[in-house]
């Protein structure tokens, strides 16, 4: 987006604000769909946890995409936002049995990654179609906070307990429509996707009535200039026609599924803060901004880095600057950044700000969570309203404690 669209909505609805442009939602759907044209039936599946609301949910619908969820909620939130219970997956980790049972009465697709839980649930509901999520084992992406699939991961049934699987479908009789993996966030390697995938598609002879195998996502997006990301055509052209020919083997047409959260909204995500106070120490200057870990967390909880220009003056000459937040706690955006000239009162724009940004955002110190824009045909669309106090205490139950007698 233009820098000077981004000061008008900083201008127009004041920050800290997050942005959302939807052409580059768009444009990256149309990107991952042309990947794979040659397959038969593709389903995306888009990742509410990345970025949850309910118009987000709604555009990407709008564009052909399903859900992918991991709470109860994320699947009502998408069931509110108008998609169809058809097009939802539940894929959670370490919910009740009364959970997945819920789901499955809303008429979700039930992706299990327990074994305990699959045996409960398949007794208690043979007929219900369940998709089962392995873990291959396969260490991917660069930081083991957003890698799931090596083999220390909670998540998913370990390839090696396959035989299990197996016998808890016979001894239950229900039916398998479906594997699922994802190894993780951030993938590059091309060849180790596609050697994960081979685990996917020998794990998929085992079961002889699948309808589709969902192969994740976590594909890699550029956070900064000249960063690099997964070559998305690449493993279109590999995976796709490798499935093409699975497809072949097992006799049937399954569809591919993906569920990408990132690759969809990152790029599509700004977030505009405004500069409180530029502090000059011995050794640093800090730029301190309206907001924190608070509202990103990103920063301090991954080490991510969020490319961050100064839209207030875009020309202007560059300077070193370490950028925090006003949160009484160390909330650092960035260390010792090359951004153009920083005075108070300009605004600051964080870029790949779409996911796990403000679905991680929080009320610590007491600070409000910001409003949301969506950016759509030339229009700034207010999607979600900045917090107020009466958001703070309205699920607080305040007690008259003068009246209570102390013993």
């Amino acid at each position: 987006m233009d820098s000077s669209v981004l000061t008008s909505i900083a201008n127009q609805f004041g920050s800290p604000i997050y942005v959302y442009d939807a052409e580059k939602l768009e444009q990256q759907y149309t990107r991952l769909s042309e990947a794979f044209q040659h397959v038969s039936q593709l389903r995306i599946n888009y990742a509410v946890k990345a970025l949850s609301n309910v118009n987000i949910l709604s555009y990407l619908h709008s564009l052909g995409a399903g859900l992918d969820t991991v709470s109860i909620q994320e699947v009502k939130l998408g069931l509110y936002a108008g998609v169809p219970a058809q097009k939802i997956i539940f894929t959670p980790n370490g919910v009740s049995l009364e959970e997945l049972e819920q789901a499955a009465a809303l008429g979700v697709q039930i992706n299990i990654d327990n074994l305990t839980l699959l045996e409960q649930f398949g007794s208690k509901h043979p007929e219900v179609p369940v998709c089962v999520r392995i873990n291959p084992h396969v260490m991917a992406g660069g930081n083991a906070n957003i890698s799931v699939g090596h083999i220390d991961s909670k998540f998913g049934i370990s390839i090696h307990q396959l035989p299990h699987i197996v016998r808890i479908v016979e001894n239950t009789g229900m039916r398998i429509n479906g594997i699922h993996m994802h190894t993780g966030s951030d993938i590059l390697d091309i060849d180790v996707f596609l050697h994960a995938a081979e685990i996917l598609f020998t794990t998929a002879k085992s079961f002889e009535n699948l309808e589709f195998l969902d192969f994740g996502s976590g594909f890699k997006v550029p956070y900064h200039p000249n960063d690099i990301e997964t070559n998305i055509e690449e493993l279109g052209e590999k995976l796709g026609e490798r499935f093409q020919s699975f497809c072949e083997d097992y006799g049937k047409n399954l569809t591919l599924a993906f569920e990408p959260g990132k690759f969809l909204v990152s790029e599509a995500g700004y977030f505009l803060t405004q500069v409180n106070v530029v502090k000059q120490t011995t050794s640093t200057v800090f730029a301190q901004v309206n907001s924190g870990f608070n509202h990103l967390i990103r920063p301090m909880l991954y080490g991510s880095q969020h490319h961050i220009e100064n839209i207030s003056n875009p020309n202007g000459r560059e300077r070193f600057y370490s950028v925090v937040g006003y949160i009484c706690e160390t909330d650092t955006f960035a260390n010792n950044r090359r951004i153009n000239e920083i005075s108070e009162g300009d605004v600051l724009c964080f870029h790949n700000a779409g996911a796990y940004c403000f679905s991680m955002a929080s009320n610590y110190n007491a600070r409000f969570r910001p409003a949301e824009v969506l950016w759509h045909q030339g229009e700034a669309k207010l999607i979600r309203k900045a917090e107020q106090f009466e958001d703070l205490i309205q699920n607080q139950v305040v007690l008259d404690l003068a009246a209570v007698k102390v013993l």
